[in-house]
């Protein structure tokens, strides 16, 4: 006879290994849906200025402003495995000290079951768009990038980035005016 420890343990175990193949079930299902969708970007005012970063070494860096217009529609990204998405927007660009620069300059979490369509027009960006120097004066090739996390209930998290990027240019001089 076993013992009710023995006779608990083993239900236990068979309820966990029951849960476990649930989950890889859960996972496997939605494992190899595609998760691009469509964005459309365009920035609406772009400045420069020179000022002083303070939290570093007080030297003038390049600090750009920017407004910009989101149009995308992530309503066929949600299905039942998935429970949120962390969305951020991302500037990508050259400067001769640096091969590759990315900022994230903007955010956003949707969870399922909120409006997943977004119409964002002269949006401020969330975030500071500081270069560690003076490589966004007359720059000709910053790219703007949609991307996201799925948080899902079971399995990867992926990144995915959205289809449609855009493409702009700081000025050639810096601004003098108040932002």
């Amino acid at each position: 006879m076993h013992s009710l420890l023995q006779r608990g343990n083993s239900i236990l175990a068979y309820a966990l290994s029951v849960l476990a193949c649930l989950t890889f079930i859960c996972f496997a299902s939605t494992v190899f849906l595609n998760y691009v969708t469509d964005a459309k970007m365009n920035t609406v005012k772009v400045v420069v200025k020179n000022v002083p970063d303070y939290s570093a070494s007080r030297e003038k860096n390049d600090l750009g402003f920017l407004t910009f217009d989101l149009q995308t529609d992530l309503t066929s990204l949600f299905n039942w495995n998935v429970k949120q998405l962390f969305l951020y927007l991302t500037a990508e660009y050259e400067t001769p000290s640096n091969e590759l620069n990315q900022v994230v300059l903007w955010d956003k979490i949707i969870l399922r079951g909120e409006n997943a369509i977004l119409d964002f027009k002269n949006m401020n960006t969330k975030y500071y768009f500081w270069d560690d120097g003076n490589g966004l004066k007359g720059n000709k090739n910053i790219t703007l990038t949609l991307s996201w996390n799925m948080i899902p209930n079971a399995g990867l998290l992926p990144n995915i980035f959205a289809s449609g990027s855009h493409s702009f240019k700081f000025p050639a001089e810096y601004t003098t005016t108040r932002m």
